[in-house]
């Protein structure tokens, strides 16, 4: 069983691992084996998790990276691989959130949104996943989705697109790249209050989330580590791509 899930080898490239949630995905790869490169907007995060990661027994790469650009993806790509030698996990975590209520979203809003939340996940699929797909190459390409991906939650209303999209990526390049040595998956966390939503959860708000929880509470970090790390798996997963994996507590089985 230790076999199915060891991840010894392996490099993987978090995108948005100095956030609390990418950040926890990220220690979880490397208790599995893994080398981890963090890349993120927040070099000094990006840092304190390398560090974190190092103290584990394992090698890792801080890299200051806008998700959004592509030329910063392609030179994170190129330090990893010059400096770790291959890469075979991605895990597409960066995002950004707003309760803007619709008839006072900018543009401006919009499009920074879906940059972060949806146009990452393109770019960083195009840039990693022109490397995976190589012969001989392969991987596990982990896109972090969203209970609002649909159907979509109220006040957010511009990040429940971006996360539709994201599903639709994730599937699409399941079907594209099967025979390539490609997976891609996607996992829908329920409510974990990280810094992007917790301006969000008023005691209003959070008594709604209660109600629709079968659980009746919040998610912990870290419980999105062992879908991480099955994921990652070419053992444990071995046949599972276009898969949307929920872990939400039961958020999205309720009904009334």
């Amino acid at each position: 069983m230790h076999d199915l899930f060891d991840l010894s080898g392996k490099v993987a490239a978090v995108i948005g691992g100095g956030g609390v949630l990418a950040g926890e995905m990220a220690l979880g790869l490397a208790a599995a084996g893994a080398d981890v490169a963090i890349l993120d907007f927040n070099e000094a995060a990006a840092q304190q998790k390398a560090a974190q990661i190092e103290a584990m027994g394992r090698r890792a790469l801080a890299i200051r990276a806008d998700a959004a650009c592509r030329s910063d993806l392609q030179a994170a790509l190129d330090r990893i691989l010059r400096e770790l030698g291959h890469v075979e996990i991605l895990i597409n975590a960066a995002g950004i959130n707003s309760g803007t209520p619709f008839f006072e979203i900018t543009e401006d809003e919009w499009q920074r949104i879906l940059d972060v939340d949806l146009k990452s996940v393109f770019l960083a699929c195009q840039v990693f996943g022109a490397w995976m797909t190589q012969p001989g190459r392969g991987g596990s390409i982990i896109n972090i989705s969203s209970a609002s991906s649909g159907p979509p939650l109220s006040k957010v209303f511009t990040y429940s697109i971006a996360k539709a999209g994201v599903n639709q990526i994730t599937q699409f390049l399941a079907r594209e790249w099967a025979q390539k040595g490609v997976r891609v998956n996607a996992i829908v966390p329920g409510f974990f209050p990280a810094e992007q939503n917790r301006k969000l959860l008023t005691e209003e708000r959070v008594a709604d989330i209660m109600r629709h929880t079968p659980m009746g509470r919040f998610g912990e970090p870290r419980e999105l580590v062992g879908a991480v790390v099955y994921l990652a798996s070419e053992k444990a997963s071995s046949f599972v791509t276009g898969a949307i994996l929920r872990v939400d507590g039961g958020f999205l089985s309720m009904t009334i």
